[in-house]
């Protein structure tokens, strides 16, 4: 059994580590697509939109990035599970509570790394917006 213990520690330590580059991943591309559109949000500022309202438009742009991802990774991992099902102890291929679960979590993980983003972009000064470029 030791073996089996060691393999499943190390799964759980690569997983999480992978969650982790992947949040790392989607906030550097959220913080990266806020800088661009700069002048278009301070544009959207100076006529009138709202905090809520900007970062509301962030978060639906992560949003739909975690949705992609999760409804592309939810069918690639379908095709891999069978080919996966000898090396799960206790868990059937296609256990529908972990799959819940896994895309429970890496939805959080994805809308959570989005806020840090969406906070910074509803707090532009809509003058400093405007002279960047």
């Amino acid at each position: 059994m030791l073996l089996e213990r060691l393999m499943a520690k190390l799964s759980a330590f690569f997983g999480i580590l992978a969650a982790l580059l992947a949040s790392l991943g989607l906030y550097g591309v959220m913080s990266y697509m806020v800088t661009q559109r700069k002048n278009e949000i301070g544009i959207r500022m100076a006529l009138g939109a709202t905090q809520a309202g900007i970062a509301g438009m962030i978060l639906r742009d992560v949003g739909l990035q975690v949705f992609v991802g999760l409804a592309i990774g939810t069918v690639m991992t379908l095709f891999v599970a069978r080919e996966a099902g000898s090396l799960l102890f206790g868990l059937q291929p296609n256990d529908v509570t972990t799959y819940a679960m896994g895309i429970a979590m890496l939805a959080f993980i994805g809308i959570f790394s989005g806020l840090v983003p969406a906070h910074r972009a509803s707090k532009l000064d809509p003058m400093n917006a405007l002279r960047y470029e």
